[in-house]
């Protein structure tokens, strides 16, 4: 299957399901749905990072802290958050991600989904999918800060990262 025909439940402002859309025409029409975000950091603690490849329906050749993707139809946001780390990273056996918080993203421009986010520790050689990801390190927290205003994000990435940024305390 391809990945505009997988199924999405579509959803209101309160993130109750109100319909059902393959992908594609949920991105082309502006249906809100639901996605997962998930920050992975390895034993020493340094954020996953990557480059999308240009393949991407959404947001192609752009840079990403976080992997996931959309919940597909039924799916609970917990089960998708552990399907799109193990598929992204490409390992298996990784624990379950811990869910953070949620919310619903909305670039005005009739882009909108709710997003929850999780974080994992993955201490397992990464491989991640050549269909998913150009290009991947582990960054620290500095060398990530850094690059914010020298590469191009993923905008709802970067939602996600601010909103995660001010969730947890500093220090």
């Amino acid at each position: 299957m391809r990945a505009a025909d997988e199924i999405l439940d579509i959803v209101d402002l309160h993130d109750q399901v109100i319909g059902q859309s393959p992908r594609g025409e949920a991105y082309a029409r502006g249906l809100r749905h639901r996605c997962v975000f998930i920050q992975a950091r390895d034993a020493d603690g340094r954020v996953f990072v990557h480059r999308r490849t240009p393949t991407k329906l959404v947001f192609p050749s752009r840079y990403d802290m976080f992997v996931g993707g959309v919940v597909g139809a039924g799916e609970s946001y917990d089960d998708a958050a552990l399907r799109e780390a193990e598929e992204e990273l490409g390992v298996t056996g990784l624990p379950r991600p811990t869910f953070l918080f949620k919310f619903l993203y909305d670039d005005g421009a009739g882009q909108s989904w709710w997003s929850a986010v999780y974080e994992v520790r993955c201490e397992l050689p990464v491989r991640p999918q050549v269909e998913e990801v150009a290009w991947y390190a582990f960054l620290t927290e500095e060398e990530l800060r850094a690059r914010l205003g020298e590469w191009e994000w993923v905008p709802d990435g970067m939602a996600a990262y601010e909103r995660l940024t001010n969730h947890r305390p500093t220090g």
